[in-house]
């Protein structure tokens, strides 16, 4: 009777034991959110991965980041989306190469019952049907800045500041990324439908990267006409056609003086150091910080239940960098680490 009794008591220890544990732990142990990023190279790309890791840093008692890179590479990306379904993520961020590539791919993480929020760029809901539509795709939310109005910024300025019948060119990002074709468009709107004298003597996709940007400057310098402007949808491109030139005494005088006008979009420490050099004319802040904050701040809200993705649209705004206010930005990322003193 005692061996029986023994016996008895030890299984109910056991079960009891395996409903607490198991159960408990389940329902404590911190969610899994996955950061895919668009890619490495892309210096945006990398300081929004770095401050979504930093953002992460106050939730971790809600949520564990993992963050992986697309590389530039829309297969690589749509993997890295399907892994995200066989490793069982609590929610994934995306951060698109190509909108309309990943849409289907953002669907299947829906469809396994994952929610999404895309961002920097947005994907809408055209991306997915191929429709007309610019609502945001459904079933998932977003934290983004508006592409138009970032490279507004430039384009505006631009408008009174490029000399007449300037030979300039336009560096591109990846073709069907919201945010390249945008701001391309941007500049269309602002820029060369009030400037008809301009002429563009070079315009290609540089996929945001500075060393594309690079070959393709020094490609156009080659053959002879001298450029006016670069007009370039980043500052990553920006600063990779400014780099093609900065030795060439045509463009940079021996007193540090320019001959050309450039114009970059997202405020990034690398193009803040370029204007306080004199080689980047301005830029817009897209901050990275802002998205990651936010972006952050909202998956802790959907994991704890306080909101659905579809209730998340959120947008940071755009402010120029130029010469007289650039030190404040310096000053920032100074603090924030990306720039040593």
């Amino acid at each position: 009777m005692k061996k029986i009794l023994a016996v008895l008591l030890c299984l109910v220890m056991v079960f009891s034991l395996a409903a607490c544990g198991g159960g408990g732990n389940d329902a404590d142990a911190p969610k899994k959110v996955c950061f895919v990023a668009r890619a490495s190279a892309d210096t945006f790309a990398a300081w929004l991965t770095s401050e979504m890791k930093k953002n992460a840093e106050q939730y971790k008692d809600i949520f564990t980041l993992d963050c992986v890179s697309g590389e530039g590479d829309d297969d690589k990306e749509n993997a890295l989306l399907e892994d995200c379904i066989t490793k069982g993520y609590d929610l994934v961020i995306v951060q698109s190469n190509n909108n309309a590539a990943q849409a289907p791919y953002i669907k299947k993480l829906l469809d396994a019952g994952i929610p999404v929020i895309t961002t920097n760029p947005t994907t809408h809901q055209g991306d997915f049907d191929g429709s007309d539509s610019t609502a945001i795709m459904e079933g998932t939310g977003t934290v983004d800045a508006d592409p138009v109005e970032q490279a507004a910024v430039g384009a505006k300025r631009a408008v009174n500041e490029i000399p007449k019948n300037a030979n300039v060119v336009v560096l591109k990002g990846p073709s069907g990324n919201y945010h390249a074709d945008k701001r391309r468009e941007a500049w269309d709107t602002y820029f060369f439908s009030q400037r008809p004298d301009v002429k563009i003597v070079g315009e290609d996709f540089a996929n945001w990267n500075s060393d594309e940007a690079l070959t393709l400057m020094e490609a156009w310098v080659q053959k002879g006409t001298h450029i006016d402007a670069i007009i370039a949808m980043n500052d990553n491109m920006a600063a990779g056609a400014i780099e093609a030139i900065k030795d060439n005494k045509e463009y940079v005088k021996a007193d540090g003086s320019t001959t050309f006008y450039a114009y970059g979009v997202d405020g990034t420490a690398q193009g803040c150091l370029l204007i306080r050099d004199g080689l980047l004319t301005c830029t817009a802040l897209q901050g990275a910080n802002d998205i990651a904050k936010m972006n952050m701040d909202y998956a802790a809200k959907i994991l704890s239940g306080e909101i659905e993705a579809t209730e998340v649209a959120d947008f940071v705004d755009a402010p120029e960098i130029n010469k007289d206010n650039v030190a404040d930005y310096i000053k920032m990322y100074v603090e924030n680490g990306e720039i040593k003193e």
